[in-house]
């Protein structure tokens, strides 16, 4: 169900932590991560390939965010397939809690299954009454703006989070000024991606980055 106050069809919160933060974990936040890192990448895409001396390659891959999929059925079924849309919900989901434990918003180790502070939600579509057939063609097109802005949003976020860096390590805490700005960056993000690629919604995202 989407959160109260939420007008957009995705909605997206970060619970903020009113307390100190784990300064040690802060510091070392790059290398903490690169389990959990390993972990996304087996589930989101990854594929590995290598060679032995004779000759002989192997390669394993892994999972990712299903579009080809749910764009034809979309357009030539006006279904989207319950399980396809609930694997794409949770990787988002992972996604998120990963990019806000680098983002030091949360100094929780990231979950595969639980939620912990990071709130991302939308409804499953009834797509004959939700989604137009052919919007998913042009979609992807639409959302160019959104990109344009959203990679020049990212560069303030690499800066303000280089900044709360510093600020957790002498103050132990995320200036809420700094922390507001990024949570809705990243929900500006997953509206987009809920838009042009999850094709859970039809409604074009606010150029906005509140709630």
């Amino acid at each position: 169900m989407q959160q109260e106050g939420t007008n957009y069809p995705i909605s997206f919160k970060v619970d903020y932590p009113d307390r100190d933060l784990d300064r040690l974990t802060t510091f070392f936040r790059l290398f903490a991560a690169i389990p959990i890192l390993i972990v996304l990448g087996s589930v989101n895409g990854g594929t590995w390939q290598w060679s032995y001396e004779r000759g002989s390659e192997a390669a394993a891959g892994a999972g990712g965010l299903l579009f080809f999929g749910p764009f034809l059925m979309i357009l030539f079924r006006q279904k989207y397939p319950r399980w396809w849309f609930d694997w794409n919900r949770e990787l988002v989901r992972f996604s998120n809690r990963v990019g806000i434990y680098l983002g030091l918003m949360d100094d929780h180790y990231p979950a595969t299954d639980e939620h912990q502070s990071v709130h991302l939600d939308f409804d499953y579509p009834n797509v004959p009454q939700d989604l137009n057939r052919w919007l998913p063609l042009v979609k992807w097109f639409l959302a160019i703006p959104h990109y344009v802005v959203l990679f020049f949003l990212y560069i303030g976020v690499v800066v303000v989070v280089v900044i709360t860096w510093f600020a957790i390590l002498f103050t132990g805490r995320y200036p809420r000024g700094l922390f507001d700005f990024v949570e809705g960056v990243i929900r500006w993000h997953n509206r987009v991606v809920g838009y042009a690629f999850l094709l859970v919604t039809d409604r074009y995202p606010p150029f906005s980055l509140a709630p």
